[in-house]
């Protein structure tokens, strides 16, 4: 018998939009070479691996080229699956990562997961890599693993077509840009490109949301947001600003169940 695999919809309600992860469950670990050929399989901006752990699961996150050390959406994925398919029962999930102990709650129809803060400080942007954005922030700065750039208005931010081949030469290769929102319901507004890890734009990203308040708390003189990710799927975030983590609230839909030939 094969291995069931669930394709899910991230933070949306509504399927075929937000951002999708394919969460396989494990009875036991298995070898990464063989995680990362199923997420070359499955295609999508990253595929969500657990099993089961003396106290919760062991959660390992894999794009289609590389692991990865932190994934927002298919946490929110890997969650939705373990209590919808009825996997557990408890109130709190814990899922021990290369970034540490995360864990996810029920929010009443939201999930909210506890994720590290990710610092931000102002860098000055490379010629190479202001060529790629192909527009003049009005902030630039960089995390420990990714590049940030304020842009003028949330229409740039829409509007924005960065030369991806660019990008992904400039280590590493990954650029979340954001502006304030133009419309009442948001605070901010993002996309984020990662072609250094294989994905030209990911739709709804969790982790990017663990920079993002960083930054806007001191702008807008507040540490609760709600944010909207204006890729062309689209998805919308609670995020809630605390010392040192962020609590990232978001919805999920199944979309597809299938069986992985094993």
């Amino acid at each position: 018998m094969g291995l069931r695999i669930v394709q899910v919809d991230a933070f949306t309600n509504r399927p075929f939009s937000g951002n999708p992860a394919a969460v396989c469950i494990l009875e036991a670990p298995r070898p990464a070479a063989w995680m990362q050929a199923v997420a070359r399989e499955m295609n999508l901006s990253e595929t969500a691996f657990l099993h089961p752990e003396p106290s919760g699961y062991r959660l390992r996150w894999f794009t289609p080229e590389a692991e990865i050390a932190l994934c927002g959406h298919a946490t929110l994925a890997s969650a939705h699956v373990l209590w919808e398919e009825g996997h557990s029962r408890s109130p709190m999930l814990e899922f021990h990562t290369l970034s540490g102990l995360l864990t996810a709650v029920r929010a009443g129809n939201w999930i909210e997961m506890n994720f590290p803060v990710e610092p931000v400080m102002p860098v000055e942007f490379s010629p190479a890599l202001l060529e790629a954005i192909g527009v003049k922030p009005v902030f630039t700065g960089k995390t420990p693993v990714r590049f940030l750039a304020e842009l003028e208005s949330a229409d740039a931010v829409r509007r924005l077509r960065p030369n991806l081949s660019l990008l992904a030469q400039v280590a590493p290769g990954r650029l979340i840009v954001t502006a304030r929102s133009d419309d009442p319901r948001y605070d901010f507004i993002s996309r984020y490109f990662a072609p250094g890890i294989g994905i030209p734009e990911d739709p709804v990203t969790g982790s990017a949301h663990c920079a993002l308040p960083v930054y806007w708390a001191p702008k807008l003189g507040k540490k609760e947001f709600m944010a909207y990710q204006a890729s062309a799927r689209g998805g919308e975030l609670r995020v809630t600003l605390a010392d040192n983590r962020v609590f990232i609230q978001g919805q999920a839909v199944t979309v597809m169940r299938a069986e992985l030939v094993d």
